[in-house]
């Protein structure tokens, strides 16, 4: 990878090994927005996903509570009450739920929110908001539905997108084991007919983990990046938008091949990369980091995950220290390791190499997606996550930078 890592290798093979250094440091200081709660069905959060959905420039969240059921929208109370408790709303209750986005599926101004279940459940379901902000914390004030065409799948992960570029959101979503699938429900143009939107398949999958829409072959049209974790072929994928409504979406392997491919992510590694750098956490102890070439070819290598780590799960690209060297941050499903184990931490990219740092302490064994934004003002990005096991909830840890 001639930008990538030019600094800390001469040559390169299709994939290649690289070495870090452990530092153990201060660990960042964890604030919680949301905990778990029985009564309220708030166990088990899984995910964390960040849109503004109340027009007031903030950031606010939008989280699945997996073992509980409960769909919940958190909003930002801005710098000087972040470390407190989020002012929420349980937009529905959704058994399994495995993944919740907000969005205006329906352009009436008003930010809905869809989950996807897996379970007893096996839906996509939109949770529709109320027209009026006053009642948007009210919980009678949102409806639940289904989309019966996305019955009788295990569906893990949803990403708003308009796909045929009629001018409405659509949905892609992601499914795991039977029938298995990546595809699209289309928006018809009476989007609160929920029986009027129909599944198309994209392609064939086993566990689809994660979904982003970015352009990868900077063409000006956005491309679908996904990660499929089981299945005869594992890896990390991208379907090339063809440009128009009517086109295929061809499916082409970015890397991870073989392997169980966790969430992932998609930016720049050094300041002048020309180049998009995709890069995957995976469940036996690595980064999978793939770089692209203008022929289109891409070029992977390897970091291991942090301090020995071998169950990776969430994964970004962020600036920690202020140096304007891109770093990593990883968090990990550290239940299946020693109970001394740190599972969130980040990867410093120096121009010698890059060093682990510690985030986390020793709470906590099964933590998810990663947001990395500036909540308390202070010019750092913090980093927002969730935790599913030992019941930290919905949290986010403080940047020390500054």
């Amino acid at each position: 990878m001639r930008n990538l890592y030019a600094l800390i290798f001469l040559s390169i093979a299709a994939t290649t090994i690289l070495e870090t250094e452990t530092v153990i440091a201060e660990t960042w200081k964890r604030h919680t927005i949301d905990s778990s709660d029985r009564g309220a069905g708030k166990r088990g959060a899984d995910g964390v996903r960040i849109l503004d959905v109340n027009g007031d420039g903030r950031l606010d969240i939008t989280t699945g509570w997996e073992e509980g059921g409960a769909v919940v929208v958190y909003l930002n109370p801005g710098p000087d009450k972040a470390h407190g408790r989020w002012p929420s709303v349980t937009v529905g209750s959704v058994k399994g739920v495995e993944d919740a986005v907000s969005v205006d599926l329906d352009g009436d101004g008003a930010i809905d929110v869809v989950s996807c279940a897996e379970g007893k459940l096996n839906n996509v379901f939109v949770h529709w908001a109320p027209k009026s902000k006053i009642d948007y914390l009210e919980t009678k004030s949102w409806k639940t539905e289904a989309f019966p065409d996305s019955t009788g799948r295990r569906w893990m992960f949803a990403m708003p997108m308009d796909v045929n570029r009629d001018g409405r959101v659509d949905l892609v979503v992601g499914s795991k084991n039977d029938d298995a699938m990546i595809g699209w429900l289309e928006n018809p143009e009476n989007s609160r007919d929920t029986a009027a939107w129909k599944l198309h398949p994209l392609a064939k999958a086993s566990w689809i983990m994660s979904i982003q829409s970015v352009d990868l072959d900077a063409d000006n049209h956005p491309d679908i990046l996904y990660s499929d974790r089981f299945g005869k072929e594992p890896g990390i994928y991208w379907l090339k938008n063809p440009g128009n409504s009517t086109g295929t979406w061809k499916r082409r392997l970015v890397g991870g091949k073989n392997k169980q491919v966790m969430f992932l992510t998609s930016g720049k590694l050094l300041p002048d990369d020309t180049t998009t750098t995709v890069i995957c956490a995976t469940l036996n102890g690595e980064l999978v980091c793939c770089e692209s070439e203008s022929t289109g070819k891409w070029n992977e290598t390897i970091l291991p995950l942090p301090f020995g780590l071998k169950a990776g799960k969430g994964v970004a690209i962020a600036d920690i220290n202020g140096d304007a060297r891109p770093d990593i941050v990883t968090t990990a499903e550290a239940q299946r390791e020693k109970d001394d184990m740190i599972a969130v931490s980040w990867k410093e990219n120096r121009p010698d190499g890059w060093v682990d740092h510690a985030i986390s302490d020793q709470q906590g064994r099964k933590f998810d997606r990663i947001e990395m934004l500036d909540l308390d003002g202070d010019g750092d990005l913090d980093l927002l996550t969730c935790e599913e096991v030992h019941d930290l909830g919905v949290f986010w840890y403080e940047n020390p930078t500054r």
